[in-house]
């Protein structure tokens, strides 16, 4: 009887834990998949509309922008016709997303609601990620070989920041003078002021290439940079530029997010999602490892919602679509 009890036991404890792992907070729970039907090709970065529950997400492969009604769980409408739209940025004060294109090097904006096109600027090439910088109004978009340029809301350019190499993620510190972006090509993030617009130092990369995708706490003054080659999270002080802990994590990453009130990770590539806690000292814990879909590498953190989402590109019966994970309490 006893030896019954054991493996009765033994049995559960598999089953308990994979339980708690789901019910931890910070852990994901799928709740629903939105249909993008028509969209081929790979998918690229996320925007949101908070208070009107939108989704604009960039298909790239496709050269349109999907705009998805999340609380009603369809798309609503394209914006088509675009060369390798790759950045996108809806700004609430005018209602306007913007929309960076690798095809062509443009940035261009459109009514979020009727779709019309407002203005143009040509970076000349390779136009890619796009940040909505609130401290001074106006939006900062990398392109070509080395430069992110400063533009007002009218696309009007305002400056140039001239950096070594080609600028992938980059993310603004909250207090509106600092940024950080990565340099995969020149193995290094370089550290902005944007008061004086000046590069004020390159921090080297020496024991990780491929540094794609940043998130950054800007509470615990904290850049989370999950590198390709090797598959590996570092953790990157922000005063000091120095690496403070490193983890194992998934491949391909292309999107990193940071729950700062959770103290979580989330790292999207590889058809996953990597989930880690952040404990004293910087120490890193898996928690769970959230399987998506084939190809899946990018997605957008909305902590006003409590919802991570994943863009899912067509996989061949497949149709691409939206993924939809609730942040667990």
């Amino acid at each position: 009887m006893l030896r019954k009890l054991i493996c009765i036991f033994a049995c559960l404890i598999p089953v308990c834990s994979s339980l708690a792992a789901q019910l931890a907070p910070g852990s994901l729970r799928l709740d629903r998949e939105i249909p993008l039907p028509g969209v081929e090709g790979r998918m690229d970065h996320l925007a949101a509309d908070v208070k009107g529950e939108r989704v604009f997400v960039a298909a790239l492969g496709y050269g349109a922008v999907e705009v998805v009604d999340v609380a009603q769980g369809k798309r609503t409408a394209e914006i088509k016709g675009m060369k390798e739209p790759q950045g996108v940025v809806y700004v609430p004060s005018n209602g306007s997303v913007y929309v960076a294109s690798g095809g062509d090097g443009t940035v261009r904006s459109f009514d979020s609601h009727t779709l019309k096109p407002l203005h143009e600027i040509s970076l000349g090439t390779d136009a890619d990620n796009l940040r909505f910088d609130t401290a001074h109004n106006q939006l900062l978009a990398g392109y070509g070989t080395g430069g992110i340029a400063v533009l007002g809301l009218d696309l009007s350019k305002r400056a140039d920041l001239v950096l070594p190499a080609h600028p992938e993620s980059f993310q603004l510190a909250p207090d509106g003078q600092h940024m950080y972006v990565n340099l995969p090509d020149n193995h290094s993030i370089a550290s902005i002021d944007l008061a004086s617009q000046t590069v004020n130092a390159a921090w080297t990369h020496p024991s990780a290439t491929a540094n794609f995708a940043m998130a950054l706490d800007g509470t615990i003054h904290r850049l989370f940079i999950p590198c390709r080659k090797p598959a590996r999270l570092q953790v990157v002080n922000t005063d000091t530029g120095g690496i403070t802990a490193w983890a194992g994590t998934i491949g391909d990453a292309d999107d990193a997010f940071v729950d700062e009130a959770r103290r979580m990770v989330y790292i999207i590539g590889d058809g996953m999602v990597d989930v880690l806690y952040v404990r004293e000292h910087d120490a890193l814990v898996s928690r769970a490892r959230v399987t998506t879909a084939p190809g899946a590498r990018t997605g957008l953190y909305v902590p006003e919602w409590n919802k991570l989402l994943v863009a899912a590109p067509r996989q061949g019966t497949n149709e691409a679509r939206l993924l939809v994970f609730t942040v667990q309490e």
